[in-house]
């Protein structure tokens, strides 16, 4: 029996029973369709937890004040209002660790801000030119703090520009009042969402000196931003952050340490390895529906053998070779699948791309999970059409052509 011989035959006996094969077929296209938009969100997600990360800084290490504990991936955080680290402190890293090629230190406090009759309450970050640097900072509009400006000018998140001037105004050059105090705008910077740490566009920034001279009123700084020279550098970075400043603040015991670090090469392995297992999870879940699918395509083709006995036996009666029916029967088999599949892997992609363009979860769909699907679809074919196959082919002619 030649291929084309075997595809018509196969294709006759599916079409014969439409609904039966139609419903056969929606197990394999739900199964599928539930494996590719499931991953498709787990992809998503976990780029979007990655891309939040790092829109924090590339190979960030941050230090803050307070006993070192635990909170959310496996991170470290301090305990909010304490205050043991200083500017002098942000001086010796920048001095005396060469792995870190930028220091940028930062204190920050919420404020409620007036212009021009509009008001709103914010974060108001005292920060150096590096800080830009450092925290992936970029302006869009004017200029950003420079180390020769250290007057009472200061830097909107889009944001905070929206709120206070309107959508779309330029409000470089007005004037803003933090805690009653003139400010001058000198910039605006581009959107950067939301990450781990908030909004990073309802801010303001301004000189660090300025801020800790007619806002905070004392030298303490509420966090350290280093830049590491290299992703493999930021473990041997936090270690020689962590043996200066003890040093400095005369502890003997680390566990004792009036500060935290928080590696965000650590925070992202940790997040990579939580939304990996989502991920996997989703699928495993989804994979179910194919199994189902699958018993669903095997319970068709019994019912196909024993309806099809007599026509089983006619063939072997006039040559056909057990081969012949095997592989006559694991090919409608394979058709159901290979179609279902096919359907299967458009719905769950329109899946995917449906619930992107709502907003509610970014996801991505990914080649490998089409032909991951694709492959299990096959072998669910294979695997649950075997059985039935090997059954017709092993039936005696004579009994076959008895059956009634």
């Amino acid at each position: 029996m030649t291929f084309a011989d075997l595809f018509e035959e196969a294709t006759t006996a599916i079409l014969s029973n439409k609904t039966r094969s139609g419903l056969t077929v929606l197990g394999i296209v739900i199964g599928i369709a539930s494996v590719i938009a499931m991953v498709s969100i787990g992809e998503g997600t976990s780029n979007t937890i990655q891309t939040s990360i790092q829109s924090l800084g590339s190979n960030l290490v941050m230090v803050s004040p307070g006993a070192q504990r635990t909170q959310g991936f496996g991170a470290s955080e301090g305990r909010g209002s304490a205050q043991t680290l200083t500017l002098a402190d942000s001086d010796a890293i920048k001095q005396n660790i060469s792995l870190a090629t930028a220091v940028a230190p930062q204190t920050g406090s919420r404020y409620q801000i007036t212009a021009k009759g509009t008001n709103t309450n914010t974060t108001v970050n005292g920060v150096t030119a590096d800080y830009a640097t450092v925290r992936n900072v970029v302006v869009e509009n004017g200029s950003f703090i420079s180390d020769q400006n250290n007057g009472k000018v200061a830097v909107l998140g889009p944001t905070t520009s929206d709120d206070l001037f309107g959508t779309g105004a330029d409000p470089v050059g007005q004037i803003i009042r933090i805690k009653g105090i003139e400010f001058k705008v000198i910039g605006v910077t581009k959107s950067k969402g939301t990450s781990m740490a908030g909004s990073q566009d309802d801010v303001i920034y301004v000189p660090l000196k300025v801020a800790q001279q007619v806002l905070t009123g004392n030298d303490k700084i509420s966090v350290i931003n280093i830049e590491a020279v290299d992703p493999k550098s930021m473990a041997e970075l936090q270690q020689d952050i962590t043996d200066l400043l003890l040093a400095r603040h005369h502890i003997t015991d680390s566990t004792k340490a009036d500060f935290s670090i928080l590696n965000m090469n650590d925070v992202i392995q940790t997040a990579s390895t939580m939304t990996q297992t989502l991920t996997i999870l989703l699928a495993s879940i989804a994979g179910i529906s194919l199994v189902v699918g699958g018993i669903g395509i095997m319970n068709m083709m019994l019912t196909s053998v024993t309806e099809r006995t007599r026509e089983i036996g006619l063939r072997k009666a006039i040559g056909a070779k057990n081969n012949d029916i095997n592989f006559q029967f694991l090919s409608e088999s394979i058709i159901l699948t290979f179609v279902g599949g096919i359907i299967g892997i458009l719905l769950g992609s329109a899946i995917a791309l449906a619930i992107s363009k709502l907003g509610s979860i970014q996801t991505k769909i990914s080649p490998l999970s089409i032909l991951l699907a694709f492959g299990v679809s096959s072998l669910v074919g294979i695997v649950f059409g075997y059985y039935p196959a090997k059954r017709a082919a092993s039936l005696n002619p004579i009994e076959a052509l008895r059956y009634e």
